[in-house]
């Protein structure tokens, strides 16, 4: 199980969003069949089972094992990831896009850049997957108190600039290109949420 799977396909992003095949994506954390999960659902087991096969077109799902009951063979089934993000990708023409948005102190353009963030690392992850290879990332997360407009204002003045020296520091014309995303936004408390 993987710990987070991008969504690309508008089918699997569809199948995802249904309320109850997410509920039951959460309970797959732990492997569960149609008969055990019935139980935490409240729902018949053939109706689970609906949802499971749904799920499992879709790669939502994963076989763990199948046991003989019987008449019958029971699938154990769990998640295939423990969390998910649908890739702004399934929405095709309408996914968001930064050059539509240019404004570069708006916070639909930041938006639009963390989709395209989204987008792209889903589309890494498949290819490096497939690949069998490891995908090269890095990232920083941090959060800063500024005392007003004008700190945060001089804040974001003196990062740019810093980051500029760097990428004219180790830019080449050889190699594979990166991108770099920098954001600042408010944090949203536990207290706003909800």
């Amino acid at each position: 199980m993987h710990d987070i799977a991008v969504i690309e396909d508008p089918a699997a992003a569809e199948a995802s969003l249904d309320p109850m095949r997410t509920r039951l994506l959460a309970a797959l954390a732990e492997p569960g069949s149609a008969t055990t999960l019935a139980a935490k659902v409240g729902l018949a087991r053939q109706k689970v089972n609906y949802h499971l096969k749904t799920l499992e077109k879709h790669g939502l799902v994963e076989l763990v094992e199948e046991r003989k009951k019987g008449n019958f063979t029971e699938r154990v089934m769990r998640a295939s990831a423990a969390s998910y993000v649908i890739s702004p990708s399934a929405l095709g023409a309408v996914q968001p896009d930064p050059a539509r948005a240019p404004d570069q102190l708006s916070a639909r353009w930041l938006l639009a850049l963390g989709a395209r963030l989204v987008r792209e690392l889903g589309e890494l992850i498949t290819g490096a997957a497939k690949a069998k290879k490891r995908l090269a990332t890095f990232a920083v997360d941090g959060e800063i108190r500024f005392a007003s407009a004008a700190e945060r204002a001089a804040f974001a003045e003196e990062l740019a600039a810093s980051v500029a020296i760097l990428i004219s520091k180790y830019h080449t014309e050889e190699g594979r290109d990166h991108r770099l995303l920098i954001a600042v936004h408010p944090v949203v408390k536990e207290q706003e949420r909800g």
